[in-house]
């Protein structure tokens, strides 16, 4: 038998492969195929100094080692750090920032990251910009800035921008730039191949996939802003526990075809809400009218398991639809098997009312689970009545 591990270039592997077997080796001691949940908080040292790769578990723990190993060789990324959250893993990124440093962040971006930045970071500065628009983004460019923070598609409008141009802009100009790419993964979209510096993501979602586990990612190839990054994570603590990791893990062998079949259902859904007498605005990346389709044509493998739509009777029909789906279950967070629908500005987008942020009152966001389809298409449209 040959072990996968016995491979010399596991960059040949597929996406598929890579995701079952990347970090993931079989147990050198029992053999199990399953990478095991090391629950120890300290490791025995034949001297002093002398570990074995491992001292405390806070600094590096096996199970959460094999998930890094995993996650970042999925991006692309030599680098991979895991987090309890997504936020503490946006946080690790905003702590590369001194005082008075500026962040250009798209004026379309999750509530949470908005809070972390406006309520939280408040030492920085920062400018919400239409991230679409590139040759306004050229000339209108602050010259304090340090760092671009861009979703692609973003949440919970998705719009979708064209990473390969924004980080060539931000970087003749000495900017870094941060990719957030939950909603497309790593199946759909690698920033860090379109220049990016580093990817984050929010692990609950599409990594893990079962609406069970809290986590967050980093990805990035650059050795010195890994080594920053490596020590902020030790130094705040902000870590997945084993047990998480394993989670994580878990989900993210099936990724692939889990993704799979969320762009073919929302596809489903995206047909029944086109043309809908109760439905203003479909918003989804295909649509040739979205905006930043082009964008994301070119850099996406296909567009994505998230539909958001407005609705012609404002926020009472909006709130009336949330409230008769039955398959759709009411509740915020996004990415996971089961079918989720929600109202972004009572829910995730609550914080950015009266910001530049502030989504729509009538905006609805599905996210299209792998049900059977024609399921989901029957209780949207007993919803839409």
């Amino acid at each position: 038998m040959i072990h996968m591990g016995e491979f010399e270039e596991q960059s040949t592997w597929g996406f598929e492969t890579r995701a079952v077997h990347t970090g993931q080796d079989p147990d050198p001691v029992t053999g199990a195929v399953v990478t095991p949940i090391t629950l120890s908080t300290t490791f025995a040292q034949e001297g002093v100094g002398g570990h074995k790769g491992f001292e405390y578990s806070r600094s590096g723990n096996p199970t959460r080692a094999a998930l890094e190993a995993c996650v970042s060789s999925l991006e692309g990324g030599g680098h991979g750090l895991a987090f309890a959250s997504g936020l503490a893993a946006e946080d690790n990124v905003l702590r590369l920032l001194a005082a008075g440093d500026r962040g250009l962040l798209g004026n379309d971006a999750y509530g949470g990251t908005f809070r972390l930045i406006d309520k939280v970071h408040t030492e920085l500065e920062w400018t919400a910009v239409d991230l679409i628009d590139t040759d306004r983004l050229s000339v209108e460019w602050p010259d304090d800035t340090k760092l671009v923070w861009l979703e692609t598609p973003t949440n919970p409008l998705l719009r979708c921008f064209d990473i390969e141009t924004i980080c060539e802009i931000a970087h003749a100009r000495g900017a870094i730039v941060c990719v957030d790419n939950t909603f497309a993964t790593p199946f759909l979209q690698q920033p860090l191949s379109l220049g990016a510096d580093i990817v984050v993501h929010s692990a609950t979602k599409y990594l893990g996939g079962h609406s069970d586990v809290v986590g967050g990612f980093l990805a990035l190839d650059d050795d010195e802003l890994a080594a920053r990054l490596t020590f902020t994570q030790n130094a705040a603590g902000a870590v997945p526990a084993p047990f998480d990791c394993y989670l994580v893990l878990r989900g993210v062998k099936t990724l692939a075809v889990r993704m799979e079949r969320h762009c073919a259902n929302a596809r489903s859904i995206v047909d029944l809400l086109v043309g809908h007498p109760a439905v203003d605005r479909v918003l989804y990346p295909q649509l040739p009218d979205h905006p930043g389709h082009a964008a994301a044509a070119k850099q996406m493998r296909d567009f994505g398991g998230m539909v958001s739509f407005t609705m012609r009777g404002g926020l009472e029909a909006a709130l009336r639809v949330a409230a008769s789906t039955k398959l759709f279950v009411l509740a915020e967070s996004l990415g996971a098997v089961e079918s989720l629908i929600e109202h972004p500005g009572h829910m995730t987008h609550a914080s950015a009312a009266g910001s530049p942020l502030e989504v729509p009152d009538n905006l609805l966001r599905l996210s299209v689970g792998i049900e059977s389809a024609a399921d989901l298409v029957a209780d949207l449209e007993q919803a839409l009545g």
